[in-house]
């Protein structure tokens, strides 16, 4: 059997960074909160990456319907704990690597240790952990560590990084508490992707039900996102390369065959914004409408 070694089985990433900077990846720690539809595909992507050290939270099990996007998801693991998955499959890529696990999911009562020495927090709660999400945002500024999340939209991503000395997760999604989960939900979508690459080709929009916390995804949108997030972690993690921070964000989308660099002083604070926040509700409240219609004739 061929024993580990770390210098040779990330060799190849030589020349893309020098083997100070491998050797500075392997001493990095990620955080990464949710390993479901891109989490544990940040996980992988950045455990080949050379990175040394993870903290991962994940409370969740693999379900049948997991099986169309998330790493880790087979016929295999289901019924499994996604977090136990994961750190398995980790751990036969780099057997060294340093894991501190949270099963129970983040708290306020464990924020703080699930983000100790750690370099960079990557966001992968489902989208709809709103309260959850804002919270490991916050503590991740005050503790003046990056954080960064990639939404899989359609077939593309979006990217926004947050620097922990400019503008913060709450203020860029102007997020409160007090508004409903439609109206998160909505103010999140919105922010993600001003630039809504992904919503020409949308094929059914009843798959879209946010009081249900259901909306459809693909795989190739998975993938994207690990790999912008497993580049933004490496230059976060080196210090180089140019990093767009928010109100800045990227969205490419693979399917259009476009990419926006989208800028929104403000965040959604933006009068562009709130404009698209209102006509977002408007649809949404019309869709309901009509589906209750529907029901009623039957």
């Amino acid at each position: 059997m061929t024993e580990f070694d770390y210098a040779t089985a990330f060799k190849r990433t030589i020349g893309w960074v020098t083997p100070a900077e491998l050797n500075r990846l392997r001493q990095a720690r990620v955080a990464i909160a949710g390993l479901g539809g891109v989490g544990g595909s940040h996980l992988l992507t950045l455990a080949r990456l050379g990175i040394g050290g993870f903290s991962l939270s994940d409370y969740d099990q693999f379900e049948l319907h997991n099986l169309n996007r998330q790493a880790g998801a087979t016929m295999d693991s289901l019924g499994r704990s996604k977090l136990d998955v994961l750190q398995e499959q980790a751990l036969a890529i780099n057997p060294e690597l340093s894991v501190a696990t949270f099963p129970g999911g983040i708290d306020a009562d464990n924020v703080d240790a699930f983000l100790d020495g750690a370099d960079v927090y990557v966001d992968g709660l489902d989208f709809f952990a709103f309260e959850t999400r804002r919270l490991v945002f916050a503590r991740a500024a005050a503790l003046g560590i990056p954080a960064v999340t990639a939404a899989p939209l359609g077939m593309g991503v979006a990217l926004l990084s947050f620097d922990p000395e400019g503008l913060s997760f709450d203020d860029y999604f102007d997020l409160r508490s007090g508004l409903s989960d439609e109206e998160l939900a909505v103010r999140f979508m919105v922010g993600l992707a001003p630039a809504r690459l992904h919503m020409h080709y949308l094929a059914d929009p009843s798959a879209v039900d946010l009081a249900a916390q259901r909306g459809p995804s693909t795989p190739m949108a998975c993938e994207l996102c690990a790999g912008v997030i497993g580049t933004e972690v490496l230059k976060v993690v080196l210090n180089r390369g140019p990093i767009r921070w928010a109100p800045h964000g990227l969205h490419f989308d693979a399917y259009t065959q476009r990419m926006a660099r989208t800028w929104r002083p403000g965040g959604n604070r933006n009068p562009l914004q709130r404009l698209m926040i209102r006509i977002a509700l408007r649809r949404l409240a019309a869709m309901r409408n009509d589906h209750q219609a529907a029901q009623a004739g039957r």
